[in-house]
């Protein structure tokens, strides 16, 4: 009994955590985008991101992090790190035109199971 039930819950503890994520890379860009709104860039002089209370909640989870960042685009990247590295969704990421990715790709498929 416990063979299918831990992997099950392993899954869905995984899962949980991935949805965590990908709500806090939302909340991030919306971050952004106000960034954008107030300065008509995303990069203003001295711009660094916030640290959040969704990114603190999943430090031991996730490594967020703020990339290719210029006046009108940006990458925002949430990479698992010890207990979810198992995660086969591997890194998420969204950027400024709300593309989702997973793993590395940017595909329909990849989006629908890791997003």
């Amino acid at each position: 009994m416990s063979a299918i039930a831990y992997p099950s819950y392993t899954n869905y503890v995984l899962r949980s955590n991935r949805a965590a994520a990908t709500a806090c890379l939302v909340e991030q860009a919306q971050l952004m985008e106000r960034t954008y709104t107030q300065n008509m860039s995303y990069n203003p002089a001295g711009f660094v991101l916030p640290n959040t209370q969704c990114q603190q909640e999943l430090a031991t989870r996730y490594a967020f992090a703020l990339s290719t960042i210029t006046a009108r685009t940006f990458t925002l990247t949430a990479t698992p790190t010890s207990i979810q590295s198992g995660d086969g969704c591997g890194a998420l990421t969204l950027n400024q035109a709300g593309q989702k990715g997973a793993n590395g790709e940017v595909s329909a498929a990849a989006v629908q199971s890791c997003w």
